[in-house]
């Protein structure tokens, strides 16, 4: 769980979501990779977005952004608002007072999202220059070797003059994460960043991104596909699939009570420590393409609870309890089994 430091749930969010749709052209027609997407995320709050690739998490924190390829259009209607702001109605001078300063993103894989023939140091460096055009060039190198010292890099002002291949893959992750934090930005938004890491790395960057939000008193929208990650991680999580939320509850709650067929699936499918001969537990199938979402339910193909209303329905996400979302039409039909941890044990 987050030790942030998040604000009452009578606050006005931090960052408001609200009918968000991303679309790509593609030769197989438009993907509607983020289709009606709706969350909010308050101040020192860390809000996990799980699911397997291709469900829409990258394109989501793309589409927060704009940082999107010319292939992508985001619909008339979305909606997301920021510190009060509406962030779609920014021109380009609005974006660079946004992105890197109030904004942080740390990206999947840092040895190509670092340029390969600049140095670490002039990286970080150049995000504080960027923000701040009156800092004379050595205060801002000063600044960057302070943010790799924040982020941990053992003798950073030695390895400030590193290039990227001179740096194992956690410190590259550290020096994202210096670049990201330059401005101290209210919001962080990281992208599977531990994805390639060995496990001591990853929990050695899990535990600095929570002290550094204890330092900060930053958010964080964190993007992953590994619900351990997110056990640790997130006050709240939303479970993303075929483009849209299909869960979304308090962390706690969550992993005692998941009530999607495909939240449960994916709790099924983490792997017993108790019982490491156990076969791991698979969802069969695979997400549908985006160019031809199913009618109906999106999963209903890989459900074993789907019956007829599934095929001939859409469903809403449903109000479970206080803060509990399912996207499921099992919440609608007293009669018939929803699925619970404890119903799936």
């Amino acid at each position: 769980m987050s030790a942030g430091l998040a604000t009452p749930a009578s606050a006005a969010p931090l960052l408001s979501v609200r009918d968000l749709r991303t679309s790509f052209r593609t030769d197989s027609g438009c993907a509607r990779a983020v289709d009606g997407v709706s969350f909010s995320l308050r101040t020192g709050e860390t809000v996990c977005i799980v699911g397997e690739s291709g469900c829409g998490k990258t394109a989501l924190a793309l589409s927060l952004l704009r940082l999107l390829p010319p292939t992508a259009t985001i619909a008339p209607g979305s909606s997301v608002e920021f510190e009060g702001r509406d962030l779609m109605a920014l021109d380009a001078s609005g974006w660079r007072a946004v992105r890197g300063a109030r904004i942080g993103m740390v990206f999947q894989d840092a040895m190509t999202a670092l340029d390969p023939v600049i140095r670490v140091g002039d990286q970080v460096a150049e995000v504080v220059r960027i923000h701040t055009p009156a800092i004379a060039p050595g205060a801002a190198w000063a600044r960057a070797v302070d943010l790799l010292t924040l982020t941990g890099i053992p003798g950073p002002a030695d390895r400030a003059h590193q290039y990227p291949h001179e740096l194992s893959g956690g410190m590259r992750q550290r020096v994202m994460l210096a670049i990201a934090l330059a401005m101290h930005p209210a919001l962080l938004i990281a992208d599977e960043p531990t994805t390639a890491l060995d496990i001591t790395v990853q929990a050695q960057i899990l535990a600095l991104l929570g002290e550094l939000q204890r330092q900060l008193g930053m958010a964080i929208l964190f993007i992953t596909h590994d619900l351990g990650v997110a056990a640790a991680l997130a006050d709240r999580v939303i479970v993303m699939y075929a483009g849209e939320v299909v869960e979304s509850a308090p962390a706690e709650l969550f992993f005692a009570e998941p009530h999607h067929p495909y939240a449960t699936g994916l709790l099924r499918a983490l792997p017993d420590l108790s019982h490491p001969g156990d076969r791991l537990a698979v969802i069969p199938g695979a997400v549908p393409s985006a160019t031809d979402w199913p009618r109906g339910c999106r999963f209903r193909e890989r459900c074993a609870f789907a019956w007829s209303r599934c095929e001939a329905e859409h469903p809403p996400l449903y109000a479970i309890s206080a803060g509990h979302e399912s996207r499921c039409h099992l919440a609608a039909e007293p009669g018939r089994r929803v699925v619970t941890a404890a119903s799936t044990a």
